[in-house]
């Protein structure tokens, strides 16, 4: 039997499912665990798509979003709000 490689990206097909998956990770994640994530929604809605509402380039948006890197704060506000994201503070 042949198998294929987990892809969180396949399942990411909504803003629910997209907002369910990145609060997940905000709340249980560290801080790489979070740059995975953004990436792996940005894959979701689409690299080309992001690229454009950005004005980042395709190929700067996989190297910030991959694993290991350390993309600027302001890359990462640029990535939530064209995936339709913020950032909110709630008290503990």
């Amino acid at each position: 039997m042949e198998t294929s490689k987990f892809d969180i990206s396949d399942y990411l097909d909504s803003k629910e499912m997209i907002a369910e998956y990145l609060n997940t990770v905000l709340a249980e994640g560290d801080d790489t665990d979070i740059i995975n994530a953004i990436g792996h929604i940005a894959k979701a809605i689409g690299m080309t798509k992001i690229a454009e509402e950005t004005g980042l380039s395709r190929t700067s948006l996989y190297k910030s979003l991959s694993e290991g890197a350390k993309p600027q704060f302001l890359t990462i506000m640029k990535v939530l709000k064209a995936i339709g994201g913020q950032i909110q503070i709630n008290p503990v």
